[in-house]
Protein backbone atom coordinates (compact mmCIF):
# COMPACT_ATOMS: atom_id res chain seq x y z
CA UNK A 1 0.00 0.00 0.00
CA UNK A 2 3.09 2.49 -0.66
CA UNK A 3 1.54 5.52 -1.35
CA UNK A 4 -1.45 5.10 0.95
CA UNK A 5 -2.63 8.79 1.96
CA UNK A 6 -3.63 9.50 5.27
CA UNK A 7 -6.50 10.66 7.26
CA UNK A 8 -5.84 14.71 7.45
CA UNK A 9 -4.71 15.51 10.83
CA UNK A 10 -3.58 12.76 12.30
CA UNK A 11 0.17 12.06 13.23
CA UNK A 12 0.19 9.69 15.70
CA UNK A 13 -1.24 6.67 16.61
CA UNK A 14 -1.06 5.65 20.41
CA UNK A 15 -2.49 1.47 20.41
CA UNK A 16 -3.56 -0.52 23.60
CA UNK A 17 -1.85 -4.61 23.54
CA UNK A 18 -4.02 -6.81 25.07
CA UNK A 19 -7.20 -7.40 23.08
CA UNK A 20 -5.97 -4.52 20.55
CA UNK A 21 -2.43 -5.47 18.87
CA UNK A 22 -2.78 -9.32 20.68
CA UNK A 23 -5.28 -12.13 19.48
CA UNK A 24 -6.90 -14.33 22.25
CA UNK A 25 -3.61 -16.18 22.43
CA UNK A 26 -1.52 -13.09 23.63
CA UNK A 27 0.34 -13.50 19.85
CA UNK A 28 0.68 -10.39 17.96
CA UNK A 29 -2.41 -10.14 15.45
CA UNK A 30 -0.43 -11.08 11.69
CA UNK A 31 -1.68 -8.06 10.06
CA UNK A 32 -0.07 -5.49 12.38
CA UNK A 33 3.52 -5.30 11.72
CA UNK A 34 2.46 -4.59 7.84
CA UNK A 35 -0.32 -2.15 9.76
CA UNK A 36 2.30 -0.47 11.49
CA UNK A 37 4.86 -0.28 8.56
CA UNK A 38 1.61 1.33 6.37
CA UNK A 39 1.23 4.04 9.02
CA UNK A 40 5.14 5.20 8.79
CA UNK A 41 5.33 5.07 5.30
CA UNK A 42 2.47 7.72 5.01
CA UNK A 43 4.25 9.98 7.92
CA UNK A 44 2.54 8.71 11.03
CA UNK A 45 4.03 7.80 13.94
CA UNK A 46 2.91 4.85 16.42
CA UNK A 47 3.48 4.04 19.46
CA UNK A 48 1.57 1.90 22.30
CA UNK A 49 -0.21 2.49 26.03
CA UNK A 50 0.10 -0.88 27.95
CA UNK A 51 -0.73 -1.89 31.96
CA UNK A 52 1.79 -4.29 30.96
CA UNK A 53 5.52 -4.24 33.02
CA UNK A 54 8.20 -3.67 30.77
CA UNK A 55 9.63 -7.08 30.54
CA UNK A 56 6.17 -7.70 28.45
CA UNK A 57 6.10 -4.84 26.35
CA UNK A 58 9.99 -4.86 24.95
CA UNK A 59 9.49 -8.29 22.33
CA UNK A 60 6.21 -5.90 20.35
CA UNK A 61 8.12 -2.84 20.79
CA UNK A 62 11.32 -4.09 18.91
CA UNK A 63 8.60 -6.38 16.46
CA UNK A 64 6.46 -3.26 15.66
CA UNK A 65 10.01 -1.21 15.01
CA UNK A 66 8.37 1.48 17.75
CA UNK A 67 10.98 5.08 17.96
CA UNK A 68 9.00 6.52 19.95
CA UNK A 69 8.52 6.45 23.87
CA UNK A 70 5.95 4.07 24.87
CA UNK A 71 3.98 3.51 28.12
CA UNK A 72 3.94 0.85 30.62
CA UNK A 73 1.52 0.48 34.00
CA UNK A 74 -0.92 2.51 32.45
CA UNK A 75 1.34 5.51 32.11
CA UNK A 76 3.32 4.85 35.65
CA UNK A 77 6.00 4.38 33.86
CA UNK A 78 7.13 5.81 30.23
CA UNK A 79 10.36 4.18 28.67
CA UNK A 80 12.09 4.66 25.69
CA UNK A 81 12.55 1.78 22.75
CA UNK A 82 15.81 1.11 24.50
CA UNK A 83 14.25 0.15 27.76
CA UNK A 84 15.66 3.57 29.37
CA UNK A 85 12.83 5.20 31.87
CA UNK A 86 11.76 8.28 30.48
CA UNK A 87 9.29 9.16 34.02
CA UNK A 88 8.09 7.18 36.26
CA UNK A 89 5.27 8.15 38.74
CA UNK A 90 5.32 5.54 41.56
CA UNK A 91 2.04 5.21 44.58
CA UNK A 92 2.51 7.05 47.80
CA UNK A 93 3.25 4.79 49.96
CA UNK A 94 -0.19 5.85 52.24
CA UNK A 95 -2.00 5.57 49.37
CA UNK A 96 -0.83 2.24 48.43
CA UNK A 97 -1.62 1.10 52.03
CA UNK A 98 -5.18 2.01 51.79
CA UNK A 99 -5.76 0.39 47.96
CA UNK A 100 -3.77 -2.89 49.85
CA UNK A 101 -5.62 -3.11 52.75
CA UNK A 102 -8.98 -2.70 50.75
CA UNK A 103 -8.10 -5.42 48.09
CA UNK A 104 -7.03 -7.93 50.49
CA UNK A 105 -10.66 -7.37 52.73
CA UNK A 106 -11.93 -8.23 49.40
CA UNK A 107 -12.65 -11.74 47.10
CA UNK A 108 -9.84 -10.42 45.21
CA UNK A 109 -5.83 -11.67 45.56
CA UNK A 110 -3.19 -8.60 45.11
CA UNK A 111 -0.31 -8.25 43.22
CA UNK A 112 2.41 -5.46 43.33
CA UNK A 113 4.66 -4.34 40.51
CA UNK A 114 7.58 -2.05 41.24
CA UNK A 115 9.25 -2.00 37.75
CA UNK A 116 11.37 -4.91 37.35
CA UNK A 117 9.98 -7.02 40.41
CA UNK A 118 6.68 -8.72 40.81
CA UNK A 119 4.67 -10.08 43.87
CA UNK A 120 1.79 -12.22 44.74
CA UNK A 121 -0.74 -12.42 47.16
CA UNK A 122 -1.60 -15.87 46.72
CA UNK A 123 0.84 -17.82 43.87
CA UNK A 124 -2.26 -20.68 43.14
CA UNK A 125 -3.84 -17.94 41.68
CA UNK A 126 -5.34 -19.48 38.25
CA UNK A 127 -3.42 -16.28 36.22
CA UNK A 128 -0.37 -16.20 37.98
CA UNK A 129 0.83 -19.54 36.12
CA UNK A 130 0.22 -17.75 32.99
CA UNK A 131 1.65 -14.43 33.74
CA UNK A 132 4.60 -16.37 34.29
CA UNK A 133 5.02 -18.00 31.39
CA UNK A 134 4.23 -14.22 29.84
CA UNK A 135 6.94 -13.00 31.69
CA UNK A 136 9.74 -15.79 31.84
CA UNK A 137 10.25 -15.37 35.42
CA UNK A 138 8.43 -16.96 38.10
CA UNK A 139 6.15 -14.47 40.55
CA UNK A 140 8.01 -13.77 44.26
CA UNK A 141 5.33 -14.49 47.06
CA UNK A 142 4.42 -11.42 48.65
CA UNK A 143 5.66 -12.05 52.81
CA UNK A 144 4.57 -8.61 53.69
CA UNK A 145 1.53 -6.48 53.22
CA UNK A 146 3.76 -3.15 54.95
CA UNK A 147 3.42 -1.13 51.48
CA UNK A 148 6.03 1.77 52.33
CA UNK A 149 9.01 -1.38 51.75
CA UNK A 150 7.94 -1.05 48.12
CA UNK A 151 8.06 1.56 45.31
CA UNK A 152 4.75 0.61 43.64
CA UNK A 153 3.70 1.52 40.37
CA UNK A 154 0.98 -0.77 39.76
CA UNK A 155 -1.43 -2.29 42.57
CA UNK A 156 -3.57 -5.41 40.63
CA UNK A 157 -6.66 -7.10 42.08
CA UNK A 158 -6.79 -10.54 40.59
CA UNK A 159 -10.12 -12.46 40.68
CA UNK A 160 -12.60 -14.33 37.84
CA UNK A 161 -15.21 -12.85 39.87
CA UNK A 162 -16.29 -10.39 37.37
CA UNK A 163 -18.73 -8.74 39.25
CA UNK A 164 -16.26 -8.54 42.35
CA UNK A 165 -13.54 -7.01 40.17
CA UNK A 166 -16.32 -4.53 39.07
CA UNK A 167 -17.51 -3.81 42.86
CA UNK A 168 -14.38 -3.06 43.96
CA UNK A 169 -12.98 -0.58 41.40
CA UNK A 170 -16.57 1.24 42.06
CA UNK A 171 -15.34 1.15 46.39
CA UNK A 172 -11.79 2.10 45.33
CA UNK A 173 -13.42 5.34 43.20
CA UNK A 174 -15.41 6.56 46.06
CA UNK A 175 -12.14 6.40 48.79
CA UNK A 176 -12.23 10.64 48.93
CA UNK A 177 -8.54 10.40 50.92
CA UNK A 178 -6.75 8.86 47.77
CA UNK A 179 -5.06 10.16 44.44
CA UNK A 180 -5.22 6.97 42.59
CA UNK A 181 -6.58 5.58 39.73
CA UNK A 182 -8.82 2.29 39.57
CA UNK A 183 -9.67 1.03 36.21
CA UNK A 184 -10.17 -2.46 34.61
CA UNK A 185 -7.53 -3.52 31.90
CA UNK A 186 -9.24 -6.92 31.84
CA UNK A 187 -12.31 -8.92 32.94
CA UNK A 188 -10.44 -10.33 35.42
CA UNK A 189 -7.97 -7.22 36.57
CA UNK A 190 -8.38 -4.26 38.60
CA UNK A 191 -5.17 -2.20 37.53
CA UNK A 192 -4.51 0.91 40.53
CA UNK A 193 -1.77 3.45 39.83
CA UNK A 194 -1.36 7.09 40.54
CA UNK A 195 -3.91 9.62 39.93
CA UNK A 196 -2.13 10.94 36.86
CA UNK A 197 -0.97 7.21 36.34
CA UNK A 198 -3.38 6.92 33.38
CA UNK A 199 -3.73 6.53 29.72
CA UNK A 200 -5.27 9.59 28.98
CA UNK A 201 -2.40 11.60 30.73
CA UNK A 202 -0.11 8.99 28.27
CA UNK A 203 -1.78 10.82 25.44
CA UNK A 204 -1.38 14.47 27.20
CA UNK A 205 2.05 13.61 27.74
CA UNK A 206 3.07 12.01 24.86
CA UNK A 207 1.57 15.50 23.16
CA UNK A 208 3.94 17.31 24.58
CA UNK A 209 7.01 15.24 24.22
CA UNK A 210 6.48 14.71 20.93
CA UNK A 211 4.57 18.44 20.12
CA UNK A 212 1.59 17.07 18.38
CA UNK A 213 -1.60 18.55 19.50
CA UNK A 214 -3.91 16.31 21.14
CA UNK A 215 -6.81 16.83 18.20
CA UNK A 216 -4.05 15.01 16.05
CA UNK A 217 -3.60 11.97 18.32
CA UNK A 218 -5.83 8.36 17.32
CA UNK A 219 -6.39 6.15 19.95
CA UNK A 220 -7.30 2.20 19.76
CA UNK A 221 -8.29 0.14 22.06
CA UNK A 222 -10.92 -2.25 23.95
CA UNK A 223 -11.05 -2.08 28.16
CA UNK A 224 -12.46 0.49 29.96
CA UNK A 225 -9.06 1.87 30.91
CA UNK A 226 -8.88 2.73 27.17
CA UNK A 227 -11.69 5.28 27.60
CA UNK A 228 -9.35 7.91 29.09
CA UNK A 229 -7.29 7.84 26.29
CA UNK A 230 -10.26 8.05 23.84
CA UNK A 231 -11.56 11.11 25.64
CA UNK A 232 -7.98 13.19 25.27
CA UNK A 233 -7.30 12.47 21.51
CA UNK A 234 -8.77 13.75 18.33
CA UNK A 235 -10.14 9.84 16.77
CA UNK A 236 -10.92 7.14 18.96
CA UNK A 237 -10.99 3.30 17.85
CA UNK A 238 -13.10 0.28 19.41
CA UNK A 239 -11.98 -3.19 18.62
CA UNK A 240 -15.19 -5.49 18.35
CA UNK A 241 -14.33 -7.39 21.06
CA UNK A 242 -14.24 -4.34 23.28
CA UNK A 243 -17.58 -3.69 25.28
CA UNK A 244 -20.62 -1.77 24.75
CA UNK A 245 -19.65 0.72 27.34
CA UNK A 246 -16.23 1.12 25.14
CA UNK A 247 -18.00 1.00 21.91
CA UNK A 248 -20.43 3.48 22.45
CA UNK A 249 -17.24 6.09 23.78
CA UNK A 250 -15.54 5.67 20.42
CA UNK A 251 -15.31 7.15 17.42
CA UNK A 252 -15.09 4.01 15.58
CA UNK A 253 -15.49 0.12 15.95
CA UNK A 254 -13.39 -1.89 14.26
CA UNK A 255 -12.88 -6.00 13.77
CA UNK A 256 -12.28 -7.86 16.48
CA UNK A 257 -9.07 -9.29 17.83
CA UNK A 258 -9.55 -12.93 16.38
CA UNK A 259 -10.24 -10.67 12.80
CA UNK A 260 -6.98 -8.79 12.30
CA UNK A 261 -9.09 -5.48 13.88
CA UNK A 262 -6.35 -3.59 14.25
CA UNK A 263 -5.17 -3.81 10.52
CA UNK A 264 -8.53 -3.23 9.59
CA UNK A 265 -8.97 0.31 11.56
CA UNK A 266 -5.76 1.29 10.63
CA UNK A 267 -6.31 0.93 6.67
CA UNK A 268 -10.24 2.37 6.91
CA UNK A 269 -9.79 4.37 9.84
CA UNK A 270 -6.98 6.01 9.66
CA UNK A 271 -5.21 5.18 6.36
CA UNK A 272 -8.20 5.04 3.77
CA UNK A 273 -10.05 8.20 5.47
CA UNK A 274 -13.56 6.35 5.86
CA UNK A 275 -15.70 8.72 7.78
CA UNK A 276 -18.22 6.27 8.95
CA UNK A 277 -19.79 6.52 11.93
CA UNK A 278 -19.13 3.69 15.19
CA UNK A 279 -21.13 0.86 14.82
CA UNK A 280 -23.69 -0.57 17.37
Amino acid sequence: MAGTKAQPGVALVVSDVDGTLLDPDKNLSPGAPAAVRRLKQAGIRFTIASARPPRLTYPLLRDLHVSEPSACFNGALLINPDGSVLHQLPMASSDAQTVADHICKSPLDLWVYTGMDWYVSNPACAHVQHQEELMQRKATPLHTYDMSQFHILKLVGVSDDYDAVKRTQAELDNLCCTAISATRSSDYYLDVTHANANKGMVILSLSRMLNIPTEQIATIGDMPTDLLMFRQSGVSIAMGNATDEVKAQATYVTKSNMEDGFACAIDHFILGGEQKQAAD
